[in-house]
């Protein structure tokens, strides 16, 4: 498994989600208002919506085309049949985004 440093914890506001490109693929980060992070695929398996423009409640995501709902904690659609990828996601003591890939 690989280590990749995203760069500071405070580049995503509470309550919001950023693109990040590790290696060749896209991955949407979440940093929820409790200061949990999570990792997922950056495109809606639905429709291809940009995830990291969706609406997030804790730990649900809804997706900003469709209104498609994921548990970002397991990648599972709450609605639909189709989930998300996940991603191992940190935050370290200095404050670094780590994502384990």
């Amino acid at each position: 498994m690989n280590e990749f440093k995203l760069g500071p914890a405070n580049n995503i506001p509470p309550g919001e989600g950023r693109v990040y490109r590790v290696e060749d693929e896209k991955i949407a980060v979440f940093r929820t208002r409790g200061g949990e992070v999570y990792a997922v695929q950056a495109e809606c398996p639905h429709r291809g919506g940009p995830l990291a423009d969706g609406l997030l409640g804790g730990a649900t995501l809804i997706c900003p085309l469709h209104a498609w709902k994921f548990d970002l904690k397991t990648g599972q659609a709450l609605y639909g049949d189709c989930g998300l990828k996940t991603f191992s996601v940190s935050i370290d003591a200095s404050d670094q985004i780590i994502l384990f890939r």
